[in-house]
């Protein structure tokens, strides 16, 4: 290994965007269809993917079991253990020191991360759809909502530990949105039609109202970008289609584009434009695995400035994404500044600096985090 490698496996990470982890044991059908985005298929596993050999390759020896242990020996070593136990082992191998967890989304039985990482801090990122959703379940009317949801969004980022706001609005209407914001006559409108017909929050001027809420609230945006479960529609994820917003916005928060693959360098190409705008590859190291994090990481980091990439595992449900994703981030990012060091591209200390704002000081500093920066 080289000296960025080295130093990459010894930084305790930053993890700006996370779920909770699942505290109770999990039988095989529970396990496989957490290991996945796709749903669980008859006659095919979820170990037979990306993730599932790398769970087995990586996660197998934190076990006690060989390299590549079949997978039923794995989820029997999962099962003998228990699962305070394997989220405690797995979560200390991620080597993580400061959380930010997204707690409008997790499996059945989540607990939050410091659970099984005790001496890690832990701040709440606010998944603005499930602020909207709940004011609906209140039984607001149209007249009210363009007050009420704001109002609603704002008492919740006070709580203590919000660092951040986050919008799914990839899934529920993608990216090719009037960028303009929306007048008060046409939210209550929307607002009538969306409550009359209840469900998720899926309307595009609605949409609109919560991303410029947003922007009122001041907090750091992350935004859903890219690869996702089969819910999400693609073509509609692709951030350069966010441009003309970001132009109205005009960095009034910073933006995170979480997740990205494959328009890792749409997003980067956003990210060296826009001054506010940051790019992560998390959910995608682990499922394309520690083999494949350099090349992924690789295309983010052509034009991305080095101040704008963090670190996320995008972890949900599965100790083992924290894991493999701290893994995979440290692997990939230091196999890949150590050939630019060898190939005289870049500086040692130069490398080593990059290495350690994308692990830890660019999220400590977008979300003005307490401790070593």
């Amino acid at each position: 290994m080289g000296a960025v490698t080295d130093a990459l496996a010894a930084l305790p990470l930053v993890d700006h965007h996370c779920h909770g982890v699942v505290g109770a044991d999990l039988d095989e059908a529970g396990f496989e269809a957490l290991l996945t985005e796709g749903d669980r298929w008859a006659g095919f596993s979820s170990f037979d993917t990306p993730a599932g050999l790398a769970v087995r390759r990586h996660c197998a020896p934190l076990l006690d079991l060989e390299r590549h242990a079949p997978a039923r020996e794995y989820l029997a070593r999962r099962a003998e253990l228990g699962a305070r136990e394997v989220n405690r082992r797995l979560l200390a191998a991620a080597g993580t020191e400061v959380f930010c967890v997204d707690t409008g989304f997790a499996p059945a039985g989540s607990v939050g991360p410091t659970e099984a990482a005790p001496g890690a801090a832990a701040y709440e990122v606010v998944r603005l759809e499930s602020v909207a959703e709940a004011v609906a379940a209140g039984g607001i009317g149209a007249d009210g909502y363009a007050d009420a949801f704001p109002a609603a969004a704002e008492e919740a980022v006070r709580r203590p530990g919000v660092v951040a706001v986050k919008s799914v609005a990839a899934y529920r209407t993608g990216f090719a949105l009037d960028p303009a914001r929306p007048s008060r006559a046409e939210v209550t409108a929307a607002a009538g039609t969306w409550l009359a017909r209840g469900g998720r929050l899926d309307d595009p001027v609605l949409v609109r109202h919560l991303l410029w809420t947003a922007v009122d609230l001041g907090l750091p945006l992350q935004l859903h970008v890219g690869f996702g479960d089969s819910d999400l529609r693609l073509h509609r994820s692709d951030p350069a289609l966010l441009t003309d917003w970001l132009h109205r916005s005009a960095g009034a928060v910073p933006v995170l584009l979480l997740h990205c693959w494959p328009y890792q360098r749409q997003a980067a190409y956003l990210a060296a434009v826009f001054e506010r705008v940051y790019v992560d590859v998390g959910l995608t190291l682990h499922h394309v695995g520690p083999a494949r994090a350099r090349a992924v990481l690789a295309e983010a980091l052509e034009i991305t400035p080095f101040h704008k990439l963090l670190y996320s595992s995008d972890a949900c449900g599965l100790a083992e994404f924290y894991a493999l994703g701290a893994l995979a981030f440290r692997r990939g990012l230091g196999e890949l500044l150590d050939a630019r060091v060898a190939a005289d591209d870049i500086g040692p200390r130069d490398a080593l600096r990059i290495a350690e704002w994308a692990g830890a000081h660019n999220a400590r500093q977008v979300y003005r985090l307490s401790g070593p920066s």
